[in-house]
C-alpha cells in the first residue's frame, strides 16, 4: 500500500511540473527590448536595432513576424509554443538562402520595413530601429 501511494504521489509531481513547464514555456514572451544585431555577418559598420519587442506583441501575433524551417530548408509557419531560433541561425552567408534573405539584417530588413510601410511610413525610416548614438 506503500508502496502505491508513493508511486501515485510521484506520477502526480511528474505531471504537475510536466504540465506547469508547459504552460511556463507558451507563456514565456521573451525579453520586453531587444538590441538586434549580427554575430555570424556582421556588416562592415555594424548598426544594431533596438526593438520594441513587447510593444510589437501588442498588435502582432508571433506568427506574423517567426516561422521555422522544415528538414528541406522550407519555411514553415509558426506554431504556437514552438522554439524561437535566433534568425541568423538560417539567415546567413552560408545557409543558401534567396539573395533578399541572405543575412540577418537582409531578412529583418525585409520583414521589419514591408510592416512598417504598409502600417506607418514614418516608422520605416532607418534612425526609428538605428537610433544614432549620443555623443
Amino acid at each position: 500500500m506503500k508502496r502505491l501511494a508513493l508511486y501515485a504521489v510521484s506520477t502526480a509531481l511528474v505531471m504537475g511540473v510536466a504540465f506547469t513547464g508547459t504552460s511556463f514555456a507558451e507563456d514565456d514572451k521573451g525579453p520586453a527590448d531587444m538590441t538586434l544585431t549580427s554575430t555570424i555577418d556582421p556588416a562592415k559598420k555594424a548598426k544594431p536595432a533596438i526593438f520594441p519587442h513587447g510593444k510589437h506583441q501588442e498588435t502582432l501575433e508571433c506568427g506574423d513576424c517567426h516561422h521555422s524551417k522544415d528538414a528541406d530548408g522550407k519555411q514553415v509557419a509558426y506554431v504556437a509554443g514552438q522554439k524561437i531560433e535566433k534568425c541568423e541561425s538560417c539567415h546567413n552567408k552560408a545557409a543558401g538562402m534567396p539573395k533578399k534573405l541572405t543575412t540577418f539584417k537582409e531578412a529583418a530588413h525585409a520583414n521589419c520595413k514591408a510592416c512598417h510601410k504598409k502600417t506607418d511610413k514614418k516608422l520605416a525610416k532607418c534612425t526609428v530601429c538605428h537610433p544614432k548614438k549620443k555623443k
